[in-house]
């Protein structure tokens, strides 16, 4: 079993700043690309950026510049440090994590989401 568990949402003004974190647990052998993707009320889930194992980046439009994406491999966690906050950066944010584990058949590959954390930018 793997679990995947964001913190660090919140409430805060426009123009602040709030760091998510996101942790991997189980049964891991190894974690390939881990990311962030938001979901606002009546739109559809959309990614915000991904890092791969090495440390390669990939930010959606409306992230760069202000979000910046980390990990530490050794604690299988992933960081979305976000700031210069805009109200339309209002959204759920989920964790994603490609993560291998051991199966009693051999390994086995799968994505693993987060239950979401909720972050709320006033204006």
């Amino acid at each position: 079993q793997v679990q995947v568990v964001e913190s660090g949402g919140g409430l805060v003004e426009a123009g602040g700043s709030l760091r998510l974190s996101c942790a991997a647990s189980g049964s891991i052998v190894s974690i390939s690309d881990m990311g962030w993707y938001r979901q606002a009320p009546g739109k559809q889930r959309e990614l915000v950026a991904f890092v791969s194992r090495g440390g390669s980046t990939n930010y959606a439009d409306s992230a760069k510049g202000r979000f910046s994406i980390s990990r530490d491999n050794a604690k299988n966690t992933v960081y979305l440090q976000m700031n210069s906050l805009k109200p339309e950066d209002t959204a759920v944010y989920y964790c994603n994590a490609g993560v291998t584990t051991s199966r009693s058949y051999g390994l086995e590959y799968a994505a693993y989401w987060g239950q979401g954390t909720q972050v709320t930018v006033s204006s």
